[in-house]
């Protein structure tokens, strides 16, 4: 296996198990050592689009086309960071034309349906923001219409008899195409002569039917309640606001806010449908509909159906978008996300997942072996062994920091497991680390005094027996080489003191009794740069 494919399946386990930035970093160095491997910037492209750089994305799978322009895969890879970056029609075309070379495709068909599903929602909601098509969505006759003119664009001609298509246009490309006077020609009128000041006159109150007078000062009786906590009188203002005036969306939605402080959340979300009802009846703003379909999303949160939840909140943004809904969208959808993390969680599966990576790393197939025991993690994620053998696995494949991850991991859930212990200390060891190696294999040793593993690492870490044949300049290269002592010998006050320690060994009983700076000492000596006597 040659190092650009040791690379490639470097980073194809580290995008398994998540580690975004690990996988792009190992995509990248195997795209500079081959610069014409299609399947590499396809991987990235991947990678890139989990870390929400679409940009990158497009670019890595416009490389890998260019490359190899008979390839589906990289056209699945195009389409889905167009589509991410909001160019719908450009995705559209980019899936069309991967379907030409691999018409069964699934990922392709799977892909553009998304797209074109997404495009369909994005005009309807545009339609039904605007007023003046906002009546149209509600009718199936014309959102057939619609639906064969975004499949056949070409039977415009024909459609052009139903005057809403007019409307429709206009909104949809900001043109006022119904009307004769989109160029103004004429010449300015003149300036108007300033008229002189006035007072300004009150407006006077429009002279409304009695009974919208009547179900107007309940409503404001109810809020008066409401605000006072005294529900019980607000539910009746309320409901005698509906009596006087049953088509006012809004006492619908200030009874649901009365029914969802109380807790009856079934009551809350059947006043919200049914404002909802009325309000589509009588084109009410569609604002005050958003406002109904986020007290009904509030409602299934409280009652701890998700789903439903999210599904109400999606309708909300798609009457009117909010930052305050987008933020209650995304906490449901984190909920989800963790419920189904929680429900996917099954100790047998995660055995049975660890087999089959226990036998693959027998046979040397360690990138394979990584994707199973990831599964394994995400079926039983407080297993610390599973940690231990993903690492003993990124180890082989010399992703030592990865390795790492996880050996802590293993002994963040486990402290007394002494093969994570051994298992951190020879990778912190093959990382140059001797020091933090050494004091991992005093964790083993605490553990077990007799563990002969934990003892020879120990033993190999030591300068004694570090095959350093005690040569100075051995050691200093070795110990100048861990980014810790650097740091150290950088500090101005660690020079200072250690000037001080030369002259006046004394001097080193009175720094040791700050702690920071024995750390820093103990560092020191542990790497063989300086002796205590």
């Amino acid at each position: 296996m040659d190092q650009v494919t040791v690379l490639k399946d470097k980073g194809n386990a580290a995008l398994g198990a998540n580690n975004i930035e690990d996988a792009i970093k190992f995509y990248t160095e195997g795209i500079n050592l081959d610069g014409k491997n299609a399947v590499l910037y396809s991987n990235r492209s991947a990678a890139y689009a989990k870390a929400n750089r679409y940009d990158l994305s497009l670019k890595d799978a416009e490389k890998a086309i260019e490359l190899k322009p008979d390839w589906a895969k990289a056209y699945s890879r195009k389409g889905a960071a167009l589509a991410y970056l909001g160019k719908l029609d450009a995705a559209i075309a980019t899936y069309e034309k991967g379907l030409q070379l691999d018409p069964n495709n699934s990922q392709l068909k799977e892909g553009l349906s998304e797209v074109k599903a997404q495009k369909t929602a994005d005009l309807m909601a545009k339609l039904r923001a605007d007023p003046r098509t906002r009546s149209f969505v509600d009718d199936p006759e014309y959102l057939a219409l619609v639906n064969a003119l975004m499949s056949n664009p070409q039977s415009l001609g024909t459609a052009m008899q139903d005057p809403r298509l007019l409307t429709t246009l206009s909104v949809l490309t900001g043109l006022d195409i119904g009307s004769d006077d989109m160029m103004d020609t004429s010449e300015p009128p003149p300036p108007k002569r300033p008229e002189p000041k006035s007072e300004p006159k009150k407006e006077a109150e429009p002279d409304l039917p009695e009974n919208i007078k009547l179900a107007k000062k309940e409503k404001e009786l109810g809020n008066e309640s409401y605000k006072k906590k005294d529900f019980g009188s607000a539910i009746v203002h309320y409901n005698k606001a509906i009596e006087y005036d049953p088509n006012d969306i809004t006492f619908y939605n200030n009874l649901a806010a009365v029914y969802f402080e109380q807790k009856e959340y079934e009551k809350c979300i059947k006043e919200c449908e049914k404002g909802i009802e009325i309000g589509r009846q009588n084109r009410a703003d569609f604002k005050l509909i958003a406002k109904s379909f986020m007290r009904i999303g509030n409602a299934y949160k409280k009652l701890k159906n998700y789903q439903n939840a999210k599904i109400y909140y999606e309708k909300s943004l798609s009457e009117h978008r909010t930052p305050e809904i987008k933020t209650l969208l995304s906490q449901v959808e984190k909920i989800i996300k963790e419920e189904e993390e929680k429900s996917y969680i099954n100790p047998e599966l995660a055995e049975k997942e660890k087999e089959i990576g226990n036998e693959l790393f027998k046979k040397g197939d360690y990138a394979t072996a990584v994707k199973h025991y990831t599964e394994a993690i995400r079926r039983n994620p407080d297993d610390a062994k599973l940690y231990s053998n993903r690492a003993a696995c990124y180890t082989k494949l010399a992703a030592f920091d990865l390795g790492l991850r996880d050996c802590e991991k293993c002994v963040e859930l486990d402290p007394k497991f002494i093969k994570g212990w051994i298992r951190k200390g020879h990778i912190l060891q093959g990382m140059q680390q001797a020091s933090k190696a050494i004091a991992a294999f005093q964790k083993a040793i605490e553990i077990d005094p007799n563990n002969s593993e934990a003892l020879q690492g120990y033993r190999a870490c030591t300068i004694e027996n570090s095959n350093l044949d005690r040569d100075p300049e051995k050691i200093r290269q070795r110990a100048m080489a861990d980014p810790e002592v650097q740091s150290i010998l950088r500090d101005p006050a660690m020079r200072l003191i250690l000037e001080q320690m030369q002259n006046d060994p004394k001097a080193l009983q009175d720094h040791l009794q700050n702690p920071d700076i024995a750390a820093k000492i103990q560092k020191l000596y542990e790497s063989g740069l300086i002796a205590i006597r």
